[in-house]
């Protein structure tokens, strides 16, 4: 597979550790949604994951299951979260990346997606279930229009498989910190640091590690040896907790994070 390379990397992270904060867009709605991402941004994110909510997330444990859920009872949608990382495009520079299945973008076309996602001012974009051996159609047009594309990399992947994505992955790559589902954990594997040492070899990229990172204690710790880590289901359970003071309490989460 040989796909061009996009000719900017247009995601840059501000603060080492960055914090890359995955929120469900359309919980508890989108104007909402949209609250979060900025005050996250205003305490101190470098990007923002703007989720699609999906009824069959895999890769996601049940506080990201739930959010989705609420999320589709209001029928959010791909368009509707591309439409909302417009929005936030008019009032931030931070990174903002769709996080997606891969059916609402066949469903939507993946050159519709990619077109749409580039109007709106949108960094890229990563799709868990997308495997890297079949993401031709997918790279040719995404690196058409300059957008990043991130893959997932796993503890239980080969070194050529590593290589493989670290190859095609723009903006950063995402080191999966565990097997198994996303959700807050007590402890860090190890794993992270042997996976984030491995991608090293293969990328000049930043390496982002995610899955399990709901503490300061372990954002701090993950710093020491990845570029950036990404939260996500403490960020959506603190949502899930504080309703009508979503906003504030994520970004109280988020400053606590960083200090």
């Amino acid at each position: 597979m040989k796909i061009e390379a996009a000719a900017k990397m247009p995601i840059s992270f501000q603060t080492h550790p960055a914090l890359i904060a995955y929120i469900t867009c359309g919980d508890p709605d989108l104007a909402t949604s949209r609250d979060i991402a900025l005050a996250s941004i205003a305490a101190g994110a470098s990007v923002i994951e703007l989720g699609v909510p999906f009824s069959d997330p895999l890769a996601d444990g049940p506080v990201i299951q739930r959010a989705s859920q609420r999320a589709l009872r209001h029928a959010t949608s791909l368009g509707q979260v591309i439409e909302l990382g417009k929005e936030i495009r008019r009032q931030s520079q931070a990174g903002l990346i769709i996080f997606s299945y891969l059916n609402p973008i066949l469903r939507m076309g993946i050159e519709n997606f990619a077109g749409a996602v580039q109007d709106a001012g949108i960094d890229g974009a990563l799709v868990t279930d997308l495997p890297v051996e079949e993401a031709e159609d997918y790279l040719l047009q995404m690196r058409r229009r300059e957008l990043a594309t991130i893959f997932l990399a796993a503890p239980t992947s080969t070194d050529a498989r590593l290589k493989r994505i670290a190859d095609v992955s723009r903006g950063f790559v995402y080191a999966v910190s565990r097997t198994g589902v996303t959700g807050a954990r007590q402890e860090m594997a190890q794993d992270a640091k042997k996976l984030v040492q491995r991608l090293r070899k293969y990328t000049r990229l930043p390496v982002a590690v995610g899955f399990g990172i709901s503490t300061a204690a372990q954002f701090a710790a993950v710093g020491k040896f990845a570029d950036a880590a990404v939260v996500g289901s403490a960020i959506v359970q603190i949502i899930e907790s504080n309703p009508s003071n979503e906003a504030k309490s994520v970004a109280e989460f988020v400053r606590q994070l960083l200090d």
